[in-house]
């Protein structure tokens, strides 16, 4: 195991940015390539160095318990812009570029930006301001914690909404991924309007 997955995220990547002169340094990251259904959803969030909420990790890495609680205290001590690419979109330029679309809205709602560090080893082609790619950056930045929980948080919401409006796929603990139970869901019931047509266990039944 290496060190950073044995300590967590921490603020090194931030200060050597600082140290070069960027002062908004936005951690950027998405939720949502995989599933089935629901829009792709990006945060990206720029820490106030002096107030930072004890125990950001990988939102994959905290119970949802956790994650709760620590989302307001991002949402009051940071900086913090969501976005989403559309499900239509995602059928239409493909997921890839669908994330990187959320996450380049996601960086533009900050406003003025210095730097962007990405989750992941490739910057989105529309980035409007420098950024670096930090692979495993969400159990590596605090930055990018953040907007791994503030994402996940936003996404989950949306999905819950909207098994209520389409009952019997599990959404709202699914969020949208295959699960047996969606499978059997869409055999059964069929594709809905927030299904991903491109995907292929969607597409093979249309």
């Amino acid at each position: 195991m290496s060190t950073f997955e044995a300590t967590g995220p921490d603020f090194t990547f931030e200060q050597d940015l600082v140290a070069r002169g960027a002062l908004r340094i936005a951690g950027v990251d998405e939720v949502g390539r995989g599933p089935l259904a629901g829009p792709v959803t990006a945060a990206a969030v720029i820490l106030d160095p002096s107030n930072i909420p004890d125990g950001l990790n990988d939102s994959k890495k905290l119970t949802a318990k956790r994650r709760e609680a620590l989302e307001p205290l991002i949402l009051a001590n940071a900086q913090v812009s969501i976005a989403h690419a559309t499900v239509e979109e995602i059928d239409e330029i493909n997921i890839l570029r669908a994330s990187h679309l959320a996450m380049e809205r996601a960086v533009a709602g900050l406003g003025e930006v210095d730097h962007a560090l990405i989750d992941g080893n490739m910057i989105p082609g529309g980035l409007a301001v420098p950024a670096t790619t930090i692979i495993k950056g969400d159990a590596r930045s605090l930055s990018i914690a953040a907007a791994s929980i503030v994402a996940k948080i936003c996404r989950d919401r949306i999905m819950v909404d909207l098994a209520q409006q389409y009952p019997g796929y599990g959404w709202e603990t699914n969020a949208g991924y295959g699960s047996k139970s969606h499978i059997s869901a869409l055999q059964n019931l069929g594709v809905t309007p927030h299904h991903r047509r491109s995907f292929k266990p969607v597409h093979n039944m249309l």
